[in-house]
């Protein structure tokens, strides 16, 4: 093996390291090939260790001098780490000169090279990639670093703090001093050194200071920042606002690298943010770009406070800082989109986000807890389960708070732990301690079970209507399937916010036995055990029961209902979340029904009639009505199922598509003429809705049209595709040719290519659409494979190789999965190819054959030879090994 065979890690086995770091002086001699790197390092015995050697962390690095206390000294390397057998007793400096190779540093993990500039990413453990150091989240260090360069090749020079000094060097070089005053984790530090401009702008916050707040871009992207600043500038003012916390540097830069592995990265006052989460113009990305770099941007920064100035002890405290800075980004979009309705539409893309992703991978091979128990590589544990279930952790300690609670326990939290790096545990405790006579006080040791436990529990509902006593009485069962190591699971505490609706969908009030009369209307039933029975008194008919409102919990619920409950909720049920999912379970009912039986699917006049009146509500939000007449997703489809046949769940999906299309073809030509949008492009939620309706009602039309040979519509898309004033419209025209399949994609395509050639981030998108269209006789896996070849496509762009093959291996079934085994083919050379110099990117793509023993044959005996093709290899990196391992042994 490349790596050779690494041991896990394991949460229990921590201990705190036997020295400290407390400051460390860092000097770069920026070049390419050979950087030399010189620290200057404060080392502190932990008097609560052991003492013995020093251990610092380093990865293909050349040591040419190591020093204490000014004195040569002996070390020797091993397994990926530089030993001091006998370092100097008491405190002491360490000096220590390395060099290292950015333009050879493929894994985009370390100080590498871009686009002619030097750019870093150092979580979780790329800093020890950089020099030596005790490369761990609980070693927090001021830094002061000195960078030098070419000024010509390389006039702007940034790291993490403020700036002290700035100036000429002999021979073209010049140099810059910064300076963090706040200590952090190595994996936060941050270098940049490129030819870059920047967006500029002063701002005096509550708190009566003023600060610098800058956005880089490469020349020529200028443009595309606005929006990113706008974001920047909100985020500030609404997290100083909403929870107190203000921005505590001089200057905060935001800096865009086209060749980055994730989204973004906190990197204390100097966030480096991959391309695709800064740069927007109406030209070139669409309102979903424009809301995702909103909710990044605000993510970023939000790690200010939580992940930054309080930060993980370990990494398998991972959620501490991302569950809970999720779920600072998700509230804080929901505030900026507006009206209540906005903020509905937000909540449900969360929640759709969350099943599509994290609820298969709680069923998966990679099952794993919010806070894990043992990896052997912690990149593989960057997780929807450590990120948007630790969001959802974090959500339901508000609700069994309130929101005032819950801003009370973080400053709690902050005026503990400010400075300190702490446990997930730290943050509940401070959270029950602020509220101590709430509910998540009452019930914290068994709260936190959401933390140890993996799987998603199941809450199954019965109700019960007395009509003599008036009464309702509402069973709650809870159950959590065994996942890998843990075969028992003890109750969780699940918050059920719940209402009751009369047959004509009236709210009705929620009494239960022994309680005073109310006139409230929804509750929170908080189940702690196996099984409770709640009796609701004063019921003068039979209800309807909606359940699980605002998406209260992390569940899959179970209740019964019939076609006519999920009618009256999908009418009247005041929760627009509830309302979207009685919509959504209608159409996934009808789809179950049609693939368990291999029977055509044919839906029936009551379900098109009550899509029928969402499409054609008066007041009911565009977005919304987008998000109800949109079928559940293949994948969300297949998650339901025991056994999966990804042919016929497309099957199922492109028929109801289709009879959709064709059953209301008048009202989507009401909807296209009514929800065209004039003016000023702006991405705010009203107009971003209206045209979100109106693409999906030109992709109905286009498929309807092309289904009977009819080229009017077609012409009408292709039209829209040439003369679109904004991306939004432009791509979904090229989407409603595409997925209808109709000749004049051909025309389109090609047209798109030339228009943007230059921009690669909308090239991804041209090369994401082909990749993700619905298939049709193999010919959407032909496309993809041919692009490979294309002149533009590259697996070393993690942007472009995403476009591609995760397009077509994780959001794609029907392409992927074929019964001629061709696609998993593609996706274990493609694996491997990408293993060789990436392992991060290589571990996401191999993760999308987490669920392959929930296939049917003969898909699922050609997935396992695949898999095991992959884990057959001898040179494979920890980051695939350990998800191809796991993946075996289902």
């Amino acid at each position: 093996m490349r790596e050779g065979i690494a041991q896990a890690v394991r949460r229990a086995d921590y201990a705190a390291p036997a020295y400290w770091i407390r400051s460390v002086e860092l000097t770069f001699d920026l070049d390419p090939v050979r950087t030399i790197v010189a620290s200057r390092m404060a080392i502190v015995r932990n008097a609560a260790g052991a003492g013995g050697p020093l251990r610092l962390h380093g990865e293909d690095l050349e040591p040419l001098r190591v020093l204490a206390n000014g004195q040569s000294v002996s070390f020797r390397s091993e397994a990926g780490e530089l030993v001091i057998d006998n370092p100097p007793e008491g405190d002491f400096t360490l000096e220590i000169r390395n060099t290292c190779s950015p333009e050879k540093n493929t894994q985009l993990s370390g100080l590498y090279t871009s686009g002619g500039g030097f750019f870093t990413q150092c979580e979780a453990e790329g800093f020890r990639r950089i020099t030596y150091f005790l490369d761990r989240p609980d070693v927090m260090a001021v830094y002061t670093v000195t960078l030098r360069a070419s000024k010509s090749r390389y006039p702007v020079l940034l790291s993490n703090g403020n700036l002290v000094e700035q100036g000429d060097l002999d021979n073209g070089r010049h140099f810059a001093k910064w300076h963090d005053p706040f200590p952090k984790p190595s994996y936060l530090f941050a270098l940049v050194a490129a030819n870059l401009v920047a967006r500029e702008q002063h701002i005096r916050t509550r708190s009566g200071k003023n600060h610098l707040l800058q956005v880089w871009v490469r020349r020529g992207d200028l443009d595309k920042t606005e929006h990113a600043m706008n974001s920047l500038i909100a985020s500030v003012v609404w997290d100083e606002a909403r929870f107190k916390l203000p921005l505590d540097l001089d200057r905060f830069m935001i800096v865009a690298v086209g060749d980055f592995n994730m989204g973004a990265m906190e990197n204390k006052g100097l966030n480096i943010f991959n391309t695709k989460y800064v740069l927007a113009h109406p030209a070139t990305a669409t309102d979903d770009d424009y809301a995702g770099i909103e909710s990044v941007v605000g993510h970023e920064y939000f790690h200010n406070w939580t992940g930054n100035r309080i930060t993980c002890r370990d990494w398998f405290q991972l959620s501490l800082k991302e569950g809970l800075t999720v779920f600072r980004d998700q509230e804080f979009s929901q505030d900026m989109s507006g009206s209540a309705t906005a903020r509905a539409v937000k909540r449900i893309a969360d929640v759709h986000s969350l099943r599509e992703m994290q609820f298969p991978e709680d069923a998966g091979t990679m099952a794993h807890p919010v806070r894990p128990d043992a990896y052997v590589e912690i990149n593989n544990f960057y997780t929807a389960t450590v990120y948007e279930k630790g969001a959802e952790v974090v959500r339901m300690m508000q609700t069994l708070v309130g929101r005032d609670g819950f801003a009370k326990g973080m400053s709690l939290y902050f005026e503990r732990h400010d400075g300190q790096a702490v446990t997930c545990d730290d943050f509940a405790q401070a959270i029950a301690d602020a509220n101590p006579g709430s509910e998540l006080a009452r019930t914290l040791p068994q709260f936190k079970r959401w933390y140890a436990q993996a799987g998603t529990p199941r809450v199954t509902a019965r109700g019960r209507y007395d009509a003599p006593t008036r009464t309702y009485t509402l069973a709650l069962d809870q159950h959590c399937q065994p996942t890998h190591g843990q075969a028992e699971k003890q109750p969780y505490v699940i918050p059920v916010a719940m209402g009751l609706l009369s047959r004509d969908g009236q709210p009705m009030a929620l009494r239960l036995e022994d309680e005073p009369p109310t006139t409230a209307t929804e509750r929170v039933l908080v189940l702690e055990e196996a099984r409770s029975f709640y009796t609701f008194v004063d019921v003068d008919s039979e209800p309807v029961p909606s359940l699980l409102r605002h998406f209260s919990a992390p569940v899959t619920l179970v209740d019964g209902l019939h076609d006519a409950d999920l009618l009256v909720l999908l009418a009247h049920d005041p929760d627009a979340f509830n309302r979207w999912e009685a919509g959504q379970r209608l159409a996934l009912n009808r789809l179950l029904a049609a693939v368990r039986s291999d029977a055509p699917l044919q839906l029936d006049a009551a379900f098109t009639g009550a899509m029928r009146e969402v499409l054609r509500h008066p007041t009911l939000d565009a977005a919304f009505k987008t998000l109800v007449l949109t079928p559940p997703s293949e994948t969300y489809i297949a998650e339901q199922l025991e056994s999966v046949d990804p042919q016929r769940v497309h099957a199922a999906r492109e028929a109801m598509v289709l009879q959709l299309a064709q059953a209301l073809h008048a009202d989507w030509e009401w909807a296209w003429d009514a929800h065209q949008v004039g003016g000023p492009y702006s991405p705010a939620p009203e107009p971003a809705g209206r045209r979100a309706l109106a693409n999906l009602a030109l992709a109905m039309l286009c498929l309807d049209a092309t289904a009977r040979g009819d080229v009017l519509w077609q012409g009408r898309a292709y039209q829209r595709f040439k003369d679109a004033a904004n991306m939004t419209d432009r791509e979904g025209a090229l989407w409603a040719l595409l997925a209808s399949h109709s000749e004049m994609a051909d025309l389109a395509l090609p047209r798109f290519h030339d228009l943007f050639r230059g921009d690669a981030l909308v090239i991804d998108k041209w090369f994401a659409l082909q990749a993700s269209a619905p298939e049709r006789d193999g010919r959407v896996f032909a496309r993809a494979k041919a692009l490979l070849k294309h002149p533009d496509f590259t697996l070393h762009n993690p942007n472009r190789a995403r476009s591609l093959v995760r397009s077509l291996c994780g959001d794609n079934p029907a392409a992927f999965h074929r019964a001629d085994a061709a696609g998993y083919v593609f996706w274990s050379e493609r694996v491997i190819e990408l293993d060789a110099f990436n392992p991060q990117l290589a571990s996401r793509i191999a993760r999308v054959m987490d669920r392959w023993a929930q296939l049917a044959e003969p898909y699922r005996s050609a997935a396992r030879e695949a898999i095991a093709r992959v884990a057959a290899r001898t040179d494979l990196s920890n980051d695939v090994r350990e998800v191809v391992t796991r993946a075996l042994e289902t």
